[in-house]
């Protein structure tokens, strides 16, 4: 895809500074921890690879403003791959623009990497789903009335969520998770994820709506990230945690603290697949 935006003057600036705190002058993915997947970054590297700086030492990063996001950025290897990884991330909701939301996309962008793994915590809307369940984003819906483009920008779309990446996600994951249960491998399936605006979590009307446009999760970030890394010409692979049955689902109130209990409850189980998907994604 061409390159229809260049990396911020910030992001420039904040890759070189991670380039000149970790001595690693480009690495090939960057990563975003979302809700509930925070406790990955302590497992995630290689053994002595790991440097880590607050993010708000960088330039454009500001500290996240929800619980359980770190506000953290880590240089490191898996299996030998360099992955940048950003623990924590900003949202629309906040209020400050889109800008720091998409930052870590341009940064990824400036480090030189050539795919973005993008995680988050969602709701899950269809019957079949269980909290705990890996989803794979095939396509979203983006409904939060905010882009991060201006002007004349025609981002194509039509693949936002690299098939071919997705591919290789999949095996990836299900070989972890089949080692961790030693049991029949089994690809964790795909959806679509619909962006709302929050904080406010959805009603169960909102809910039948997302459903009849063919949602099958829906959260609160993720789809500007996206936007931003395919005009700025990287590959895209977004994963959802289903920490929640949406609303109307279940008939039982929804709070931020179950999706953080989510993540922590599975956190081996993440760091296993990530640590999968990392290399899995720079080699396909």
């Amino acid at each position: 895809m061409a390159h229809l935006l260049s990396p911020t003057g910030e992001a420039r600036a904040a890759a070189a500074r991670i380039a000149e705190l970790s001595d690693r002058g480009h690495h090939d993915v960057a990563l975003v921890l979302g809700s509930g997947w925070s406790e990955v970054v302590t497992g995630l590297a290689d053994p002595g690879t790991a440097v880590t700086i607050p993010a708000a030492d960088l330039p454009g990063f500001v500290v996240p403003a929800a619980a359980g996001h770190r506000g953290t950025v880590t240089s490191c290897l898996v299996d030998g791959v360099p992955l940048l990884s950003v623990a924590g991330r900003t949202h629309l909701y906040e209020g400050r623009g889109t800008g720091p939301v998409v930052h870590p996309a341009h940064v990824a962008a400036a480090v030189g990497a050539r795919a973005l793994v993008l995680t988050n915590a969602a709701g899950g809307l269809r019957d079949d789903m269980s909290v705990g369940d890996l989803v794979l984003i095939r396509d979203h819906l983006n409904l939060t009335g905010r882009s991060p483009l201006t002007g004349p920008v025609f981002v194509d779309l039509v693949d936002a969520y690299s098939p071919r990446l997705r591919a290789a996600a999949a095996d990836a994951i299900g070989s972890a998770e089949t080692a961790a249960a030693e049991g029949t491998a089994t690809r964790p399936p795909e959806g679509v994820y619909a962006a709302m605006p929050g904080p406010q979590y959805e009603t169960p009307a909102e809910i039948r709506m997302l459903r009849t446009l063919g949602a099958d999760l829906v959260g609160m970030s993720t789809v500007p990230e996206t936007i931003a890394a395919r005009g700025l010409g990287l590959e895209v692979v977004a994963v959802s945690l289903v920490t929640n049955l949406a609303a109307g689902v279940t008939g039982q109130p929804l709070d931020h603290t179950e999706v953080l209990a989510a993540g922590a409850a599975g956190s081996a189980r993440l760091t296993g697949a990530l640590r999968a998907l990392v290399p899995a994604v720079a080699r396909a």
